[in-house]
């Protein structure tokens, strides 16, 4: 099975971080019952330069025996769904993942679309992939908003109607054949303690986001186990009324 992680500057994680991505190979190398490989055109991380210029990337991780191998992935800083919408199909088509696990949209609700246009960038997100895979699986993780929406009530309500577009589009396009599943957003995630800067997660994030990719997963088409925790850390993923 080949795993494809899609995200934002959350999951390419910068110079220093562990990321969800390295906690879920743990999980996966832990759990899974036979051959996996995760799949992508990068696997570098991003080091800031200054506030006022554009990031590098690197190759390096904060733990090297992390293989280089399982640092793939499509994830980029300061990307969200109306970058990765275009491009979805082609690396598909060239990586073939059989699963995708996506976290995106804060970024497009901070800096480029509102919730509608994201919800559309999603819904082409997934059409793409489709045309590309028809049997692909996908589990999409719900906004996490950030420090920003405790005081900007706008973008905060723009992340709520986002999350309930994104419940929508999976009750409507959820297939048998290319099956989609809404991830539980942690209940216990606090900006105080699972980021650094009230964005971006810290150890303790990282593994309550790995954990509601792989207690969805698990829970529903039996992949993996149960995450290390998991009980403290994300609940069942959530139930979508069709």
């Amino acid at each position: 099975m080949r795993f494809l992680f899609v995200g934002d500057s959350m999951t390419i994680g910068r110079a220093g971080d562990h990321t969800w991505r390295y906690r879920m190979w743990q999980h996966l190398e832990a759990t899974f019952d036979g051959a996996y490989e995760i799949v992508g055109p990068r696997s570098e991380l991003y080091v800031p330069e200054t506030a006022e210029e554009p990031g590098a990337f690197i190759a390096d991780h904060a733990d090297p025996d992390f293989p280089a191998v399982a640092r793939r992935h499509l994830a980029g800083w300061g990307e969200g769904w109306l970058h990765m919408a275009p491009v979805i199909g082609p690396t598909i088509a060239e990586h073939r993942p059989d699963v995708l696990l996506v976290s995106l949209g804060l970024i497009d609700l901070g800096f480029y679309t509102n919730s509608g246009q994201t919800a559309e960038n999603t819904r082409r997100f997934i059409a793409e992939a489709r045309v590309a895979a028809p049997a692909v699986r996908m589990v999409l993780l719900p906004v996490i908003p950030n420090v920003r929406a405790r005081t900007d009530a706008p973008f905060a309500a723009e992340c709520d109607r986002f999350n309930t577009l994104l419940a929508a589009a999976v009750a409507d396009l959820d297939a048998p054949a290319s099956p989609i599943l809404l991830a539980a957003r942690p209940p216990s995630y606090a900006l105080d303690s699972d980021t650094y800067d009230g964005t971006h997660p810290s150890p303790s994030g990282e593994h309550k986001i790995a954990a509601a990719f792989a207690e969805a997963m698990h829970r529903a088409w039996g992949i993996g186990g149960r995450y290390a925790a998991a009980e403290q850390i994300a609940p069942a993923p959530t139930a979508v009324v069709r």
